[in-house]
């Protein structure tokens, strides 16, 4: 796998294998996930490889996660260091939460997703501060030639992201989504992108930062859905040691993280409105007032937000707060759903396997245009996430490189589950000729045998007393194949 494509590494330190396997599954999608249990075992894995975040837990028996992150810290000190801990009364973390230079403290139980976001917040600062402390130093020690270079990778780094990543293809009704957020990356404006679960949503905010002046600043992301309430506020504007149980250290909240970069909200149609006035009050003010604290502190951010809800709908409602949609709709965005551009899915689909190929060690892998057909017919309710792992699971039960529709899971074969094959296809014309009639029935009856037979040619040929070769001909003229 090339550098490029490698998953940012994770190393979790837990002697609960149960615990492991949690965070393993959490995290696994978006990371390569080690696992250790104890301090002994981490220490030879860190000493074996790369690692870019490392979760541990406070209590173990050989020596305690803080005195553990501290020798991390000595000894690896680039690795971001995230302490996990059920026991609120923890006098070590007191003591040696700043010695240990930790970046997060995550109390038990903790939320998937913020367990999630709290990773790739810690992944993407470091490899941002890596960045940019290397071309930092090409460019004070470069002669001036060797600084234009420098800058120039800068520049390359920041656009890493940028709307050239959202795959498309030509024509795409993401064209126009695209070229208006490109316009409006250079103006500091709030920006709301609205689209179902899946569709992409924060691709397209990652590319506005980017593609910004602020990409030289942090690209932070919270789920508002994912955290409780009386937790939210403390994640994003920081409190003060005892402002509540729990609260042994100050917090520095992700607004202050992103200071002169963007804060990314994703669901923020599902914050409360005590919340909602909070941070209206940010917006409006420019700072944040930490939990606990008596002052306020300026921060300087471009707030992205996101929701898969009709805010409109909902501030009519009364469920969301006027004053706050307008803030935060400087600009408005819609991401359409995958069904509405059948035509990406090719290039979506092609993209997305060559990455989950190298991830898979399957660099070769393709779709054959059967499996695409496939692809293509399929409704997508889970937009592009629904994609990825349908992929995802087709190269792991295919045995060669090609992907043939039996690798594709039931619900894609017969449409969307719940529905007959039948109900999956176009619904009769109520007018026109006779044989315009017949045709979309020969079509309708022609996609039922393929899809009940697992596009397996051979077999509905058969079954409709056609050659194989008549049936690819019926195939291609009622645009059956991908």
């Amino acid at each position: 796998m090339s550098a490029a494509l490698r998953l940012p590494t994770v190393l979790v330190v837990d002697d609960e294998v149960r615990s492991q396997d949690a965070m393993r599954r959490t995290l696994e999608e978006d990371f390569t996930v080690l696992t250790s249990s104890g301090a002994g075992e981490a220490r030879q894995q860190l000493e074996r490889q790369e690692v870019n975040v490392i979760l541990c837990d406070q209590r173990m028996p050989e020596v305690s996660g803080v005195a553990f992150l501290k020798e991390v810290r000595e000894r690896w000190p680039d690795v971001v260091r995230i302490i996990i801990s059920g026991y609120t009364d923890s006098e070590d973390i007191i003591a040696g939460i700043n010695d240990a230079g930790i970046y997060q403290y995550i109390l038990k139980p903790w939320v998937p997703d913020h367990l999630l976001a709290t990773v790739r917040n810690a992944a993407e600062a470091q490899s941002l501060q890596r960045e940019t402390a290397r071309l930092d130093l090409e460019l004070r020690t470069a002669t001036p030639v060797l600084r234009e270079r420098a800058a120039d990778k800068r520049e390359r780094a920041r656009s890493a992201f940028g709307f050239e990543r959202i795959e498309r293809s030509p024509g795409s009704p993401l064209d126009s989504v695209c070229d208006m957020a490109a316009r409006i990356a250079r103006y500091d404006l709030s920006v709301l992108v609205l689209g179902e679960s899946g569709t992409g949503k924060e691709l397209l905010a990652r590319a506005i930062h980017y593609t910004s002046p602020r990409a030289h600043g942090a690209f932070v992301v919270e789920n508002c859905a994912a955290i409780p309430e009386t937790l939210l506020e403390s994640e994003l504007f920081g409190h003060k040691r005892g402002a509540f149980t729990g609260a042994y250290e100050d917090h520095v909240g992700l607004f202050q993280r992103a200071d002169g970069g963007t804060v990314f909200l994703d669901e923020i149609g599902e914050t409360s409105p005590a919340f909602q006035v909070r941070l209206l009050r940010v917006l409006q003010e420019g700072e944040v007032r930490p939990v606990g604290a008596a002052r306020a502190v300026p921060v300087d951010v471009r707030v992205i937000a996101a929701t898969h809800r009709d805010l409109e709908q909902r501030v009519r409602d009364g469920q969301f707060r006027e004053d706050l949609y307008y803030r935060i709709a400087g600009a408005t965005f819609t991401v359409p759903p995958l069904r509405e551009r059948a035509g990406d899915i090719g290039a979506i689909a092609r993209r997305m396997l060559a990455e989950v190929g190298l991830e898979l060690g399957r660099p070769d892998a393709m779709l054959s245009d059967d499996a695409m057909a496939c692809l293509m017919a399929y409704p997508w309710p889970g937009n592009i996430r629904e994609l990825r792992n349908e992929l995802a699971r087709a190269l792991a039960l295919s045995d060669g490189a090609r992907i043939e529709p039996p690798a594709l899971s039931q619900r894609v074969l017969q449409g969307q589950a719940g529905r007959s094959a039948a109900a999956a296809a176009p619904a009769l014309p109520a007018s026109g000729t006779l044989a315009e009639r017949l045709d979309a029935m020969e079509a309708m009856l022609l996609r039922e045998t393929l899809l009940r037979h697992r596009w397996n040619k051979t077999r509905a040929a058969k079954e409709l007393g056609l050659s194989r070769v008549g049936l690819r001909g019926k195939m291609a003229r009622f645009g059956l194949e991908g």
